[in-house]
């Protein structure tokens, strides 16, 4: 990946103690991602927005709110999440994403 024409937030986001931190990118047209690292460990998270999460290192099991089944995603793949849910994450690995907000 590769951007261009953008401004990053220098103050990092950390969630559960340090575990998952991110840094957000704003792009000229108003779009927003966030790129971010993930130690091994299970993780909820809420979003107001839909999200393309890429995985870009590292081996991830998630489990969407309207779901039973976990579901297996390693690097160069990725998963959707709904707008206004929540959705539940194990990190096998230390992993390594890229969250587009839809």
């Amino acid at each position: 990946m590769n951007f261009k024409n953008v401004s990053i937030e220098v103050a990092g986001n950390s969630y559960f103690g340090g575990a998952v931190t991110s840094r957000s990118i704003n792009f000229a047209d108003g779009s927003r991602k966030t790129l971010g690292f993930m130690a091994p460990g299970e993780y909820e998270f809420g979003t107001e927005a839909a999200e393309l999460m890429e995985i870009t290192s590292g081996e991830l099991a998630y489990k969407l709110a309207d779901s039973d089944k976990w579901l297996s995603v390693n690097t160069g793949q990725s998963f959707n999440v709904p707008a206004n849910s929540k959705f539940q994450v194990e990190a096998k690995s230390m992993v390594d994403y890229c969250c587009s907000y839809l």
